[in-house]
């Protein structure tokens, strides 16, 4: 069981959030393109991968499961950071441009600044460092830090503009909320004032680009997601194979896939670039391709009543 977990099912959860959730997730918030114009794309390239589920679930009946697998896999810890550095250059140039004009910066406290990982929503990361880089990840902004004074507050330069935090740990939830709100305000202010975008100019959105992008990253995971249900029938022994095969599938789904925004989020928020998020499912995927390459056998075309 710990062996399907590690090696497909941890796999197809975090591959399959991050082609059909993260792309929109990235495009909208990090990239603001209108969320309607992605929302078609993707329709469009779910439409398109109903064929290529059954294409590559009848190709594992050929050459076997591992094979498709292995190569869907692969391709994705390879081509995610490529993938999605197309994606920005494809959909908002302007971002690319202002950030080698005007980088951000973010001076603090080490001591300050969190992990912000919260899957439950209840913590409150209020230090002024955390405030600053919250606002930032949420504004899809890469920076760079900076070691401060410690105890000092921190502060955001953005090329020659400064725009300070400020600590929160006195404040109730509501005065820190206003808190947020005020910095995050100043912060997009500046940002603007620096020619920052605030959306993308629909006129330089390559959604040809987009469409082909996310098929891409979609027909990996389907390389991977398809061979699944015939695979883990087939490692199984009949007698215990659905309640086997259903707690590594549903801690693979669920827990893997499911928490990716908020890891994805706090990895973001910790080291300040758009793109580092990506390392979680490529280490989740690079640790199944080992662990399928060398641990799990081909199944392929053994008896299911006799296993």
């Amino acid at each position: 069981m710990l062996i399907v977990l590690f090696g497909m099912m941890s796999v197809q959860g975090v591959l399959w959030y991050t082609a059909h959730f993260y792309t929109q997730f990235f495009l909208t918030q990090i990239l603001h393109v209108a969320p309607a114009r992605i929302t078609l794309v993707m329709m469009l390239v779910t439409i398109v991968s109903v064929g290529l589920y059954i294409l590559f679930s009848w190709l594992s009946d050929k050459v076997g499961r591992k094979p498709i697998m292995l190569a869907g896999m692969i391709l994705s810890v390879v081509t995610a950071f490529p993938l999605f550095h197309a994606l920005t250059a494809a959909v908002n140039p302007a971002l690319a441009e202002a950030q080698a004009r005007a980088p951000v910066i973010v001076h603090a406290d080490p001591a300050q600044c969190s992990v912000q990982f919260d899957p439950l929503g209840s913590a409150r990361f209020d230090s002024s460092c955390d405030i600053a880089t919250g606002a930032l990840a949420r504004a899809g902004i890469s920076y760079d830090s900076r070691d401060d004074a410690a105890g000092g507050v921190a502060r955001v330069t953005i090329g020659d503009r400064v725009v300070a935090s400020d600590e929160g740990r006195a404040l109730d939830p509501a005065a820190l909320k206003a808190l947020r709100g005020d910095v995050s305000a100043r912060i997009d202010a500046a940002l603007a004032e620096a020619g920052y975008p605030a959306e993308a100019d629909p006129a330089r959105v390559n959604l040809v680009a987009v469409f082909g992008i996310i098929l891409l990253l979609v027909t990996f995971s389907v390389m991977c997601y398809a061979p699944i249900p015939a695979m883990v029938v087939e490692v199984f022994p009949t007698r215990i194979r659905y309640s086997a095969l259903s707690l590594p599938y549903h801690i693979g789904s669920g827990w893997f896939g499911g928490f990716l925004p908020a890891i994805v989020f706090a990895i973001v928020a910790a080291t300040g670039n758009i793109y580092s998020g990506l390392w979680y499912p490529v280490i989740v995927t690079a640790i199944g391709v080992v662990v399928l390459a060398f641990l799990l056998p081909e199944r392929l075309a053994i008896d299911l009543d006799e296993a």
